[in-house]
């Protein structure tokens, strides 16, 4: 037998109230609807919307009486029996970003949108790191934010997901035994991902991390399989601090967080910030970190959409515009340098300049495909004898393709950070406050 759920349905005065009492009665056939939000509209009414004894929940704008009817009686699942002109379709993913975020289901016309979180939140405080897409930057902030919880004397853990994660968790004690690339090389000869983000974690950020896997992403960011709550109960058992929930690609981890970092890539197209996985992001956001800010990288279109989406939820998201810089976990000074990397090629000359002003690098070249394997390869045979150190950042084909070329080629391997800096706003401040954040949470749940 199916489960019945609580539910508030969403109506309009665009209906003939008759009709909305005959589809109420369908809906309570297998839903405990609770109360009814009124969204707007008013050609089908004489007078004020009646829908029997079912409360209505009216308020100053759409949003506002959704919240209001969510708060106040925590549904399950909220069915739209709204319509044009009401409801449009920006209108409608704001709705269900809402109710997602409020653990709701959502559920309009064949549509049905299941909120991201089907696991338990962890025992202990909770930072999630969840992006825009893929190569926004979620690693380096993870690491980043790892860094800055060990340097106050905390133990943070960072569980990490990827669609190339181990089968079944597994812990890399970067503070004390960080992978190298003899030990990562011989991971790929097993058939393994080496370079998953959790052992770039735990190289670059030098703390404990703990790998998962997962497949697909959904609408609202869930993904389709995963390990991560085995993941987070053998993280749990490494007595962290914190724990850091480090999202992939688009998908958010699918246990709920104490706070939340949003990585927004500086390229991210202005249309993803009025999906519905977008409206849900800036609605569990505490921090939004804009990456790769400078131009010509950095789209004004992208901050615009960034500000007008949080404007149209009311919600005033810290924003810190920030670069990567490159940071070699190891010395390149005076050595002849080849540094392969994921960043555009618009980023070649800064991160030339950086390496050999700030890191004493001679650097003789740059390719910015490595997650291109056959592209990246022909690279670095071109390149083979003119340098002494393969730099490189630890992804995509790291591993099984460049630290192979280059170990063949008798060159050392240094991996390379890029380490988040702030050009507007104060980045270890803002930190803090996400840190507080996620203890006060954390010290209401418990």
């Amino acid at each position: 037998m199916t489960k019945r759920r609580r539910a508030i349905v969403l109506v309009d005065g665009e209906h003939y109230p008759p009709v909305l009492l005959d589809a109420l009665a369908a809906l309570r056939a297998e839903n405990d609807v609770v109360a009814a939000v009124m969204l707007g509209g008013g050609e089908k009414l004489s007078g004020p919307l009646v829908l029997g004894d079912l409360p209505i929940v009216h308020g100053d704008s759409q949003l506002d009486a959704l919240r209001r009817a969510l708060d106040e009686f925590a549904p399950e699942v909220v069915i739209d029996l709204s319509d044009q002109p009401v409801i449009d379709a920006r209108a409608r993913n704001r709705l269900i970003g809402i109710a997602a975020a409020h653990g709701a289901a959502y559920s309009a016309g064949g549509s049905f949108f299941e909120q991201p979180w089907t696991i338990p939140p962890p025992s202990v405080p909770t930072i999630a790191v969840i992006g825009t897409g893929k190569r926004t930057g979620k690693t380096a902030v993870s690491a980043a934010l790892a860094r800055h919880i060990a340097a106050s004397g905390a133990r943070p853990v960072i569980v990490a997901m990827g669609r190339g994660g181990p089968d079944k968790p597994v812990v890399t004690r970067g503070d004390v035994d960080p992978p190298t690339a003899t030990s990562l090389l011989e991971l790929a000869a097993r058939g393994e991902h080496a370079a998953s983000d959790t052992y770039e974690d735990a190289v670059v950020a030098g703390v404990t991390t703990v790998g998962a896997r997962r497949a697909g992403s959904g609408v609202l960011g869930e993904p389709v399989f995963h390990t991560v709550s085995e993941a987070i109960a053998v993280a749990e058992g490494e007595y962290p601090s914190v724990l850091i929930l480090e999202g992939s690609g688009t998908s958010i981890p699918p246990a709920r967080a104490d706070a939340t970092i949003l990585v927004v890539g500086g390229a991210t197209p202005a249309a993803e910030m009025s999906t519905p996985l977008g409206y849900l992001r800036l609605l569990i956001a505490d921090l939004a970190l804009v990456t790769m800010a400078p131009e010509p990288v950095l789209s004004t279109e992208t901050l615009s959409a960034l500000s007008s989406s949080a404007t149209e939820l009311a919600r005033d998201v810290p924003v810190v515009r920030t670069v990567f810089r490159p940071a070699p976990v190891g010395s390149v000074a005076g050595k002849r340098v080849f540094v392969a990397t994921t960043a555009p090629e618009t980023a070649g000359r800064s991160i030339r300049t950086h390496l050999e002003e700030a890191h004493g690098a001679v650097v003789v070249g740059i390719t910015h495909r490595l997650s291109d394997r056959s592209r990246l390869s022909q690279d670095l045979t071109d390149a083979e004898g003119t340098y002494e150190v393969l730099l490189t950042e630890l992804k995509a084909a790291a591993i099984d393709v460049a630290a192979r070329a280059a170990v063949s080629a008798g060159a050392e391997v240094v991996f390379m950070d890029n380490v988040p800096v702030a050009v507007d706003g104060d980045l270890a401040a803002s930190f803090e406050n996400v840190i507080e954040t996620a203890m006060t949470r954390a010290r209401k749940r418990t």
